[in-house]
């Protein structure tokens, strides 16, 4: 039988919030199992991608990508530079649909390196592409300097046919691929991962290949990677196939690579396609974002019945296919998706998110021409900085409208304390939430460096001197500039988050507020709360 503690949480009125008043406030309750974690992520579980498309990559009239691909992205921007810094690390996946359509450089290959041109004959709307090795140094060059983790998805269609009903047929040929990755070795250019191939498992997009070639050439990649990385101790990760989720493809291509894959990757695009008018209806319709829960749940069923030790990602999630929807996708709106989907996937044991994308389309974290950080950005940033590792249970009793997720906080160089971070996101449009928040566990109640002992018992914090902060808790709150949902500035605690002169990425500083006072979530607002002072069992 576990124990509850209650805890009053804090007040921040909605006037002070978005400056209005007389707002109707319903009541709720979020209770925390505290015995044990659900899940674990990465301590790095943000992820981005960089994409290969060019600026004439068009949807529905609208070119949305501008200079945002891998072979002309300003890689000077300091902008840029600091938004990537500011993780340390995060991850980047570098891929997309136009990597199956990539040559690589060679040093003996006298051929011209050329980029992709659009021709509407050819798969995917393009010609192929050249990564020069000139770039791919000048790529590395920026990454290590922004201390990013690299993950690279190869080319997997090399070799191959492909016939008139989509099904690429011949093994792959790896040539091309490990002689770049040879380049990369003895250029001292650190990789995460190799990923192979891009929307190519299940039906396919486009190309499909079936799940009995897929997994000879994983072993293949793996045979590569030994071989390139052979006097290396800590190689790169193994990872596949980076498509949608297709339950008995998934489970023929697991359970024949058990010795061979480190990552399971799959991609979401589940509000449809970006010129769908509907978009904002179905990010704040809790109904439509528990349906992606399928999903996770059962690829994570796969993966706990398999004899793998191969861990899930979301290897790509843009929300809305074909670039999204400009205004939505990259507005403050979309947060109440994108940090669902964190908060979602993670309860079901993903260990890294990666969003498409970092730059580039309407869902960029940044935005395409002046890498100004895009509401999301922010978003992720806290979850990056405030979430850690270990998922605690989390439901919420009341209104359907709030979204509540919980993770063991992440350390802080600053404190040695751990304590818990609580997400809670209103998707009421008129009515705020107070609510109570029960911990179902053994708690400790941590003063400075001394414990005061296990509570055993439903209790609430008492008042103390306002000076005192051992008592006190950090609230961070999301809104949209003038509350209009399309905005692409964010406000945090009434301020608005903005890049400096310089180009750096501003302190994300929290209110400090008496534990002893409620909590009020604003309607259309999304709030993280950590507890640095609540010592949880699972969090220890």
């Amino acid at each position: 039988m576990g124990f509850s503690i209650w805890v009053c949480c804090f007040t921040l009125s909605f006037m002070c919030v978005n400056g209005q008043s007389g707002v109707e406030i319903v009541g709720g309750t979020v209770f925390i199992e505290g015995k044990s974690a659900i899940a674990r992520t990465d301590s790095d579980f943000i992820c981005a991608t960089l994409d290969w498309w060019p600026p004439d990559k068009c949807d529905y009239g609208t070119c949305s990508w501008d200079h945002a691909s891998l072979l002309n992205l300003d890689l000077n921007n300091n902008i840029f530079l600091n938004a990537v810094k500011a993780f340390s690390p995060l991850k980047i996946r570098l891929g997309g649909t136009l990597q199956d359509k990539v040559i690589y450089e060679t040093e003996k290959n006298h051929q011209p390196c050329t980029p992709f041109s659009k021709n509407a004959s050819q798969l995917f709307g393009f010609s192929n592409g050249c990564l020069s090795l000139s770039r791919w140094d000048e790529v590395n060059r920026f990454f290590n300097k922004s201390g990013a983790l690299v993950i690279f998805g190869l080319n997997a269609l090399t070799g191959r046919s492909i016939r008139s009903d989509g099904t690429a047929v011949g093994a792959w040929d790896y040539s091309n691929a490990e002689y770049f990755m040879r380049y990369t070795v003895r250029k001292g250019h650190p990789i995460y991962g190799w990923e192979l191939g891009n929307e190519l498992s299940g039906n396919g997009v486009g190309v499909r290949i079936t799940a009995d070639q897929y997994a000879s050439d994983i072993i293949s990649l793996q045979n590569i990677v030994k071989l390139v990385y052979e006097d290396r101790q800590d190689k790169p990760l193994i990872i596949a196939p980076g498509g949608f989720f297709d339950e008995s493809w998934f489970k023929e291509f697991i359970n024949k690579t058990t010795k061979s894959l480190d990552v399971v990757t799959h991609h979401i695009y589940n509000l449809g396609p970006g010129v769908d008018e509907h978009l904002v209806e179905k990010i704040l319709d809790p109904s439509y974002l528990d349906g992606e829960a399928d999903t996770f749940s059962r690829l994570e069923s796969t993966l706990k019945n398999s004899a793998t030790s191969a861990k899930a990602w979301v290897g790509e999630a843009g929300g809305a296919y074909n670039s999204g929807h400009d205004l939505v996708t990259n507005a403050f709106v979309f947060s109440f998706w994108y940090l669902d989907q964190l908060g979602m996937s993670s309860a079901y044991d993903t260990k890294t998110y990666c969003r498409q994308s970092l730059l580039g389309g309407n869902y960029g974290l940044l935005n395409t021409t002046t890498f100004v950080p895009n509401p999301d950005y922010y978003s992720a940033l806290l979850w990056h900085r405030l979430m850690g590792r270990n998922v605690l249970s989390t439901s919420f009793s009341g209104t359907k409208k709030v979204r509540a997720y919980t993770h063991c906080s992440k350390h802080s160089v600053r404190s040695l304390q751990q304590g818990v971070t609580l997400l809670l996101m209103n998707l009421e449009n008129t009515t705020a939430a107070e609510t109570i928040v029960r911990f179902n566990s053994t708690w400790t109640l941590e003063h400075k460096h001394k414990s005061h002992g296990h509570r055993r018992k439903i209790i609430g914090l008492p008042r103390v001197n306002k000076r005192s902060s051992s008592r006190t808790r950090e609230e961070y709150h999301l809104t949209a500039k003038d509350g209009n949902l399309h905005s692409q500035t964010i406000l945090l605690n009434g301020k608005i988050l903005a890049v400096n002169s310089s180009g750096h990425i501003p302190f994300l500083e929290p209110l400090r507020v008496n534990s002893s006072e409620p909590l009020k979530v604003a309607p259309l607002s999304i709030v993280f709360v950590r507890f640095p002072n609540v010592s949880l069992r699972a969090c220890r």
